[in-house]
């Protein structure tokens, strides 16, 4: 079993930071909740809108990462690959330089935010750094996955699973903590990495 998985969204919630920023640069008014996604589709309204997100995701993914929080429960899911042993790589869509900000290495800033999360540190996640991923594109990502052999892939973008160059031979699996709605039928969803950790662990596949 080799395993794969996202890291925006799906290994990082970014739910808390976006939230905080945006309030603070006056994007978002009171009442709102702390949701990356609504946060961002209400953005992208407003005028100039997404120039708007792109310099909010600069500030986010590169000058306040450290803000970022690990994805409730994937800390217990990792360690049990540990335990028994399963390759775990980490394979993004992320391009190297923010869109709004050509100074702002977003690839160098996830790193150093796995390695202050001691994602590569043997005695708690034991990762290595050689498996872990960054693509400039979706097809690249996708060709990545299939390249390096992973046997599951879990993302949280359900348009990567069902992309028709995705690879027939990894077993699909969406994770959306913000949802309990199955969005696919033939996509496993997840709104929970412990309910994924009992799918692959607990329960025939």
């Amino acid at each position: 079993m080799h395993i794969g998985i996202d890291f925006d969204n799906t290994i990082v919630n970014y739910d808390s930071v976006f939230f905080r920023f945006a309030s603070e640069q006056g994007l978002i008014g009171k009442g709102f909740k702390p949701n990356k996604e609504m946060i961002r589709d209400h953005i992208r309204m407003r005028h100039g809108g997404e120039i708007l997100w792109q310099k909010l995701q600069a500030i986010v993914y590169y000058h306040k990462m450290n803000h970022a929080e690990l994805m409730k429960d994937a800390d217990v899911f990792i360690r049990e690959c540990k335990r028994r042993q399963i390759k775990i790589s980490i394979v993004s869509h992320k391009t190297k330089f923010a869109a709004q900000d050509k100074r702002a290495n977003l690839q160098e800033a996830a790193l150093n935010w796995m390695t202050e999360n001691r994602f590569f540190d043997r005695e708690v996640f034991g990762l290595n750094k050689e498996n872990v991923f960054f693509e400039s594109t979706r097809q690249q990502k996708i060709e990545c996955i299939s390249k390096i052999g992973c046997t599951h892939f879990i993302d949280d973008l359900i348009d990567v699973l069902e992309d028709p160059a995705f690879p027939d031979n990894v077993k699909k699996i969406h994770f959306n903590h913000n949802s309990t709605e199955d969005i696919s039928q033939s996509v496993r969803h997840f709104s929970s990495w412990l309910k994924i950790k009992t799918f692959l662990f607990e329960e025939s596949i």
